[in-house]
């Protein structure tokens, strides 16, 4: 008796070449972006359409790296989003121990109830917060941006932080609890080092959702000197539509730099997985 043989049908051979089309335009939809800002970035007479350059050259470079066209608003990008990232990190670490290691009634309640505070556009929060910050005399000041724009990425660190600590084994700091560890100890020295990769991904999310974040610094912050890059790039966009494509391009694709090697660097020092299996052996 021969064996059937196994035949894709023609539908599903449909299906697979249709999506598999689907994936191939998503990829150039994104693609072609990323490809103007190339090519744009070295072209003197860069336009909107994609084209390759009638004369390279590196002008559009030459002329943003300055410090008052992008060296400041880079620094005061580092500073927002790294003074965000930091606070946000060390704040949802503290609420999401007790979240995670306690059982208590109110704590899908409270969970629900940060959820709920990441559905709040910010467009309908910034009047009030703007009379807030005007009567606490923090208009134009950099700390006080920096918290709110930890307050606004709390919620969800919260919940990523939660979920990450949820992986570490109780059984590790119940031992250290029986040598007379405090609860704030056996964080520091056990649950963080066991979910750093954890703490950069959050670091990571809170760090590039800061970096990109217009609308909060072009409100809070009113000296030219003191804007992140995200608020600079007006400088780029002329009277009567006026646009300088290739600078803008240029400038694109430093704005872009940082993010990425933070990424790189964090992940490298991060780790790839939670290494637990050794330590609740025995």
């Amino acid at each position: 008796m021969t064996a059937p043989i196994s035949m894709a049908s023609p539908n599903r051979r449909a299906m697979k070449a249709l999506s598999n089309g689907v994936l191939v335009v998503i990829g150039i939809v994104f693609l072609l972006p990323l490809v103007w800002l190339v090519l744009a970035s070295v072209d003197s007479s860069a336009t909107l359409s994609v084209k390759w350059p009638e004369t390279f050259t590196l002008g559009n470079f030459t002329a943003i790296l300055t410090p008052e066209r992008s060296l400041i608003p880079l620094l005061n990008s580092t500073m927002l989003s790294g003074g965000c990232a930091i606070l946000t990190v060390v704040a949802s670490l503290l609420a999401a121990y007790p979240l995670s290691r306690y059982k208590m009634r109110v704590n899908k309640p409270f969970l629900y109830g940060v959820l709920f505070g990441t559905c709040l556009p910010i467009t309908a929060m910034m009047v009030p917060v703007y009379s807030l910050f005007v009567a606490f005399n923090l208009i134009d000041s950099v700390g006080g941006t920096i918290l709110f724009l930890a307050a606004t990425s709390l919620p969800m660190a919260i919940w990523m932080m939660k979920n990450f600590m949820d992986s570490v084994p109780v059984s590790l700091e119940e031992a250290a609890w029986t040598d007379g560890a405090s609860a704030m100890t056996t964080l520091r020295t056990i649950v963080v080092p066991l979910m750093r990769p954890g703490i950069g991904v959050v670091f990571i999310f809170v760090f590039i959702q800061t970096w990109g974040n217009f609308f909060i610094p072009f409100v809070l912050l009113l000296s030219p000197d003191k804007q992140p890059a995200a608020v600079s790039i007006f400088s780029f966009f002329g009277q009567y539509g006026a646009v300088a494509y290739g600078q803008l391009a240029a400038f694109s694709l430093l704005y872009a730099v940082p993010v990425l090697a933070l990424y790189v660097l964090v992940t490298r020092l991060g780790g790839g997985s939670f290494a637990l299996a050794g330590a609740v052996k025995g």
